[in-house]
């Protein structure tokens, strides 16, 4: 067997890894339901199952890409997804919260590891044509799978089963974190089959133990502050009160959101002394902050940063449209959303074939510009009539953007760090790319329940059967019904005019409430699609500010 074809199958089961995490990261979001209603979770559980894994992830991707470069890159890959599938196993037979919530963070913890290496590995194994066609498929993978995720977690909520072993009974939503184990198995001995180890000579000095400690602290907070500012209030206190264990946030103060990005600011500060500091001094450190003196590198991080604002945030919306407003369950849904993954793995197709008929940046512009086309075209298409058929083509046409950019921006940021920091560059980019993400879910989720809550208030004071009622009473009957949409994220849509009749309100009252609250809600999803549009323009924007320093060196030599 030759080499090259090793590398290429070695490709695959890289892909693999990647597939398992990014599915993991959207799958729980459809099978929650069912994990709340068999472990009983309150709402402060909730939020921490969910979010925990998140958090951990976007912390360690700079410790684990930086470490991956010194101890090896493949083994540290190999460590990852052990620790992914064990904790994953931990997860599928837990019986409460609390073993839950630590099996996520350890889940985050295997998953951090992971995608910076499987990064590093396609960096360091293929070179020229063949690196943009590997991307290619880097990318296609991690588009893809963000919308098959929701696919499968559909299916196993959807489908009544459960395995009845004798004492023990085994519910359908444990499938999902359990099947990582044969197919986790399956992965890492492909990995070690096919693929050579990866790693680069170190200074002296050690580990740099406490600039990881640093990271940790600044990106945990940062990431914290941005996805929950909704939730606890971007300055002061909503009704829910930030609670960890037996401690809880004073109640007459500031809400923890600014103390949150506050710490992030003054341990970013921080990071970057300690790391000069042991630049100057010539020791190992956790990100070579020359790495920003590339230019490609550089401006590429940012437009990742910006792009990523836009590119998975209007995910977010979507499922919770379809569901609510639109009537389909959580499979349908999910299936509407292989529109998106059909797209994504097309653009593999595609962009290994443009790999050396383009130049990079453009395939990025490309992608990025598919990208603005479909979140334009669902703001545009979205309605209550056509459901899902008014957003299935642009889906297909964001996918296609998200796979080209995605893969191909990586590569532009990438080429020319040199191979002894791809880990430090790869957990860098990686991080960017999240902290992008969680920016723009903080964003775009804030646009979805602000324009909702306003829609619904304005459609409802709008119907005539309120025309001559006083304007406060129409108001608290307007307010109170937009505060339930919101509180749900839509979940009462659906049973909204039964609720409404329990507390004495007319069938027909109730029933056209329902229509102009389903129509707010669209209002809402619109909106965001609108702001997602607008991060990708800016993002389109800002790749004509990337260049490639070997570019520019093969001009010069001509």
């Amino acid at each position: 067997m030759t080499k090259t074809r090793n590398r290429w199958i070695g490709l695959v089961f890289i892909s693999m890894a990647i597939s398992l995490v990014i599915i993991d990261g959207t799958i729980v979001n459809t099978i929650f339901p069912s994990v709340i209603k068999s472990l009983a979770l309150t709402s402060t559980d909730i939020q921490w199952v969910q979010e925990s894994y998140v958090l951990v992830f976007a912390s360690l991707l700079l410790v684990w890409g930086s470490l991956a470069d010194r101890f090896g890159r493949r083994l540290m890959l190999v460590i990852g997804l052990t620790v992914f599938v064990l904790a994953s196993v931990w997860a599928g037979t837990t019986d409460s919260a609390q073993a839950m919530i630590l099996a996520r963070i350890v889940q985050g913890l295997g998953g951090a590891m992971v995608l910076p290496t499987t990064l590093s590995l396609v960096n360091a194994n293929f070179q020229g044509k063949e690196r943009g066609i590997a991307f290619a498929v880097w990318g296609a993978t991690i588009g893809g799978m963000v919308a098959i995720g929701p696919v499968l977690g559909g299916w196993l909520t959807t489908v009544d089963w459960q395995l009845d072993l004798g004492s023990v009974v085994i519910e359908t939503w444990r499938w999902a974190f359990c099947v990582n184990l044969p197919l986790g198995a399956l992965v890492i001995a492909g990995l070690l089959y096919f693929l050579n180890e990866s790693k680069q000579a170190q200074r002296e000095g050690g580990v740099d133990f406490v600039g990881a400690l640093i990271s940790v602290v600044m990106f945990g907070t940062l990431v914290f502050g941005l996805i929950e500012g909704r939730v606890y209030g971007w300055w002061n206190q909503t009704k829910n009160i930030f609670a960890i264990g037996n401690f809880t946030w004073p109640a007459d103060t500031v809400s923890v959101i600014p103390v949150s990005l506050a710490v992030a600011l003054v341990f970013g500060i921080i990071f970057v002394i300690w790391e000069r500091a042991r630049e100057k001094a010539h020791k190992n450190v956790l990100l070579d902050l020359g790495l920003f003196s590339i230019a490609s590198f550089r401006n590429g991080s940012i437009a990742a940063l910006i792009i990523s604002m836009g590119e998975f945030g209007l995910l977010f919306a979507i499922p919770l449209w379809l569901q609510n407003v639109s009537g389909l369950n959580a499979l349908s849904s999910g299936m509407v959303l292989l529109w998106l993954a059909g797209g994504a793995f097309l653009a593999s197709a595609v962009g290994g074939a443009l790999s050396g008929r383009i130049s990079p940046v453009t395939a990025v512009r490309i992608g990025v510009a598919l990208e603005m086309i479909g979140v334009l075209g669902i703001a545009l298409g979205a309605n209550t009539l056509n459901g899902w058929q008014g957003i299935a083509g642009y889906l297909f046409i964001y996918g296609i953007g998200v796979g080209l950019a995605t893969a191909q921006l990586t590569g532009v940021i990438m080429v020319d760090v040199p191979m002894d920091r791809i880990g430090q560059a790869s957990g860098s980019q990686s991080t960017v790319r999240q902290v992008g993400s969680a920016l723009g879910i903080a964003v775009l989720g804030t646009a979805l329940f602000t324009s909702t809550q306003a829609a619904v208030a304005t459609n409802i004071e709008s119907l005539s059967v309120f025309k001559g009622a006083p304007t406060a009473q129409v108001k608290v009957v307007s307010d109170s019904i937009s505060n339930l949409v919101v509180d749900s994220a839509g979940a009462i849509l659906p049973n909204l005019p039964q609720f409404l009749v329990t507390t004495g309100m007319p069938e027909n009252v109730a029933t056209d409430i329902q229509l102009q609250a389903r129509e707010g809600f669209t209002q809402g999803v619109k909106a965001t699609g609108w702001f997602a549009g607008g991060f990708l323009a800016l993002g389109l924007l800002s790749t004509f500010f990337i260049g490639s320093r070997r570019k520019k060196e093969g001009k010069a030599a001509k």
